[in-house]
């Protein structure tokens, strides 16, 4: 299979206001006033392209390490330096963590050869800051503005004929919703505006999101596109399913979820 797309799954973790990412028990409970996450970037194998959709945390959940993506990466025949493209939905580390690690004791990227596309607007914000988070997360930043291969998005861009992005907003201010498009393979990976397959069928305002009202009207919009065309969801942070299509919408019971596995391991 020449054309595919894979989860790669580092862990489930709770979250608390404290924004730590602490290990967990994949069907556990998590504690009060936490959320229960997993934590997956997304692999496109293609014949001359190998993309990641973004980075996992890399080094900045508790106990957490590059060592996992590179694992991962191991199953489907691939090491760190057969990554061409990394596209990232948006820049909470915890989607952009994996891009560079210190396991040698220095910053070193994590996929030295691959081409990094991020929202123009949404890097501007990041590097406006003082301070990204705290002095750790600021090192990080300075040091991928340094020494990454960057490549700014508009808002809709078309990097590649098999790739488009567009600004969605929502979770984030310049959150970016990611197409994969060629032949019969449709993948759309929106961040934490669909983060989970439960998602699709929710209505509520998050607290966590930048803008509530657009996240939601966001979400449906890209629902009833994966619907009408036949697109398969990339869920980040869904413990369960996090490859599924949408085959059928009733107004009581909303969309109707077939799970999607595209790569068994040998």
């Amino acid at each position: 299979m020449s054309i595919y797309a894979a989860p790669l799954y580092e862990g489930t973790f709770y979250v608390g206001l404290d924004k730590k990412f602490v290990p967990m028990d994949r069907n556990g409970k998590p504690p009060k006033n936490t959320l229960r996450v997993a934590i997956q970037p997304f692999l496109i194998h293609t014949e001359d392209k190998k993309i990641l959709l973004d980075t996992g945390l890399g080094e900045f959940g508790q106990g957490t390490g590059i060592d996992t993506i590179h694992k991962n990466l191991a199953e489907h025949g691939l090491s760190e330096y057969d990554i061409t493209d990394i596209f990232l939905s948006h820049l909470h580390f915890d989607h952009t963590g994996g891009l560079a690690h210190r396991k040698h004791g220095y910053w070193e990227l994590t996929f030295p050869d691959a081409n990094i596309w991020l929202s123009e607007n949404a890097w501007k914000q990041v590097l406006a800051r003082d301070k990204y988070y705290d002095d750790e997360k600021t090192e990080f930043r300075d040091f991928i503005e340094a020494r990454a291969d960057l490549h700014l998005l508009k808002d809709e861009d078309q990097p590649y004929p098999e790739i488009r992005v567009q600004k969605i907003g929502g979770h984030s201010q310049y959150h970016l919703a990611i197409f994969y498009e060629k032949d019969d393979h449709r993948y759309l990976m929106a961040g934490d505006v669909i983060p989970t397959k439960g998602h699709v069928n929710q209505k509520f305002a998050a607290k966590y999101d930048f803008d509530p009202r657009q996240s939601i009207q966001a979400r449906q919009e890209l629902a009833q596109k994966a619907l009408k065309e036949g697109w398969v969801l990339l869920a980040y942070h869904s413990t369960e399913t996090a490859m599924f299509r949408l085959t059928g919408y009733e107004e009581r019971h909303g969309y109707t979820i077939e799970s999607v596995t595209e790569y068994v391991p040998s």
